[in-house]
């Protein structure tokens, strides 16, 4: 009998890799395609889908995946899984998984090119100029060297890791905050362990936070948090928009207590055209694509299908986010699962 496999997506322009992949895998898979709207596809079809490739940005909270009939996984074409009620699918014997440090590489690229951009703003001196401004008074107050320089990591899984390495490839001085990374470990990683969170935003020149978005870390950095900011110091959230409190990073910025920002993630994704983060002169907003490259998509798209196959065919994928047991009798979507707890992380 062919497989269902329903695709909740409005962000490719084609799914030519995905279709090649899984009918290679079964010539008959009946291949269904939804946006993010999804509800009539539910009930005409949804139901009934055997495994679900969905983009981040879909939402498929409990009301949703209470409604999966045979559903063996959900892959996700990407590193966030906070609009999937992953709970509730454990409990309903559901994996999901998420792909684990496939763009590591292009992240710290981005948080690097964020900070040469505030060291050397190579794009910021025609106005000077314009002005009959030359030398070193177009510069105002000089930088210090990268070499002499501190950066802190929130959150050093795979991605603050790949920063780390570029940034001390620098002669950068890194330090690190996560408190579920034991110092031995950042130390091999050449990644200077912090644990109070507040004395090493004091001594960072430069913050690049790669937090996972969970509970623990919503609002993670707030109006105490800048506060112990050096204020020329810039800060960059490629991880995602709600580990900030945006209106407190908003007034940092505009009081002084923090230099800048650059933001490749914002809390309301997309933001509106009025969305107060738009309009913050210090504050640098990219549409969420420091993730993309060719090589970066195209692991993407191919291991979000192979997660997605290995889950149908009973597997366990290395990306599976959601701990979970369940008996072996029954089709997964009749499996009485029993959710795992799984250590809460700063990992990305």
């Amino acid at each position: 009998m062919a497989h269902l496999v329903w695709v909740i997506d409005e962000e490719w322009a084609d799914y030519d890799a995905e279709t090649a992949a899984l009918r290679a895998w079964d010539p008959n898979v009946d291949i269904r395609f939804s946006g993010y709207d999804y509800a009539t596809d539910l009930d005409e079809f949804g139901t009934r889908a055997d495994l679900i490739l969905a983009q981040v940005y879909a939402p498929l909270p409990a009301t949703t995946v209470d409604r999966l009939e045979c559903c063996k996984g959900i892959a996700l074409f990407g590193g966030g899984y906070d609009r999937v009620d992953v709970e509730t699918a454990a409990r309903r014997g559901i994996p999901v998984t998420n792909v684990h440090g496939y763009c590591a590489e292009d992240l710290a690229d981005y948080v690097l090119a964020a900070i040469f951009r505030h060291y050397k703003p190579l794009d910021g001196y025609t106005p000077k100029i314009a002005k009959g401004e030359w030398g070193a008074p177009a510069l105002g107050n000089p930088p210090h060297r990268l070499s002499a320089s501190t950066l802190l990591i929130v959150g050093c899984g795979r991605i603050g890791s790949t920063v780390a390495v570029r940034a001390g490839a620098l002669g950068m001085h890194v330090i690190g905050y996560d408190p579920h990374r034991d110092a031995e470990k950042l130390a091999a990683r050449g990644i200077a362990k912090v644990d109070d969170l507040h004395q090493a935003l004091a001594q960072a020149d430069y913050i690049s936070v790669n937090a996972r978005l969970c509970e623990e870390t919503t609002g993670l950095l707030g109006a105490a948090e800048f506060d112990c900011c050096k204020p020329s110091a810039l800060l960059v959230n490629t991880s995602r928009g709600k580990v900030l409190d945006e209106p407190a990073l908003i007034a940092a910025v505009r009081s002084g207590h923090l230099a800048g920002a650059v933001l490749d993630v914002v809390a309301d994704e997309p933001p509106s055209v009025d969305d107060p983060i738009l309009h913050v002169p210090g504050i640098v907003v990219t549409p969420h694509v420091s993730y993309i490259s060719i090589e970066s998509f195209a692991e993407l798209r191919e291991r979000t299908v192979r997660n997605g196959i290995d889950m149908v065919e009973g597997g366990h994928p290395a990306d599976i986010v959601n701990m979970w047991r369940c008996s072996s009798e029954g089709s997964a979507g009749n499996l009485k699962g029993e959710v795992s707890r799984w250590p809460s992380s700063l990992i990305l």
